[in-house]
Formats: C-alpha cells, structure tokens, sequence
C-alpha cells in the first residue's frame, strides 16, 4: 500500500512538473520589424547583416540593396527595436530617423558613404 502511494505521488509530481515546464510566457514569440537604412550597395547589405547577426535576440536580418530596407526577425524578449536601430547606427548607416553615428561613418569604405560610387557591386 505504501509503494502505491509513492508510485502516485511520484506519478504527479512528474505530471505536474512536465506541465509547467511547457508553459510559455509568449515573450518569445517571434516579431519581425522593417528599417529604411543609408546603405548602398552589397559590401553594405553583408556589412549590416552581419553586424546584426551579433545582436542578442536577432534571429535573421535581410537587406534588400534596391530598397535600402532591411528586414529583422527578433525575439522581443532580448532586443527591441531601439537596440536594432542603434546596431546599424553604429555600424555607419542611418535607421529610419536615427542618424549614422559619425565613428562608424568614417570607418566605412568610401563607396559605401552617402553619395559614393557603386563600382563594386
């Protein structure tokens, strides 16, 4: 009798226990944001990209070259859009209104500033 009550005590509290580790806060979910960057041309888009690949949260980022729009797939419970924003700002690029900061600027390659010639696509 004893080993029937452990063995159903021990049965719920594994049921229970798997119960609340497939709970989910849904801060995980996954959001999607589109920014109007400054940027180029490829050595651009691969520049942006791989900056935000660093980014905690960031689950994909796209640049399309011809809209200067890149598109980033977060997790909102590890970044934001502010944070997204002020990596590209960083990296040299304008995001929507937040200006190229002007240290990231001037380590860019002088193609990929504001008005530089597209040679290397």
């Amino acid at each position: 009798m004893l080993r029937n009550l452990f063995l159903t005590a021990l049965t719920t509290f594994v049921l229970l226990g798997n119960s609340f580790a497939n709970v989910s806060t849904g801060d995980d979910k996954e959001k999607e944001v589109k920014i109007k960057t400054s940027a180029i041309c490829g050595m651009c888009k691969a520049r942006i990209e791989r900056n935000l690949a660093f980014e905690k949260g960031v689950k994909e980022a796209d640049l399309d070259v011809k809209t200067k729009i890149v598109t980033i797939k977060y997790n909102p419970a590890k970044t934001d859009v502010a944070k997204l924003k002020a990596n590209i700002s960083k990296t040299g690029y304008d995001a929507d209104e937040v200006v190229a900061d002007q240290v990231g600027y001037n380590k860019l390659p002088s193609c990929c500033k504001k008005g530089g010639s597209m040679d290397h696509q």
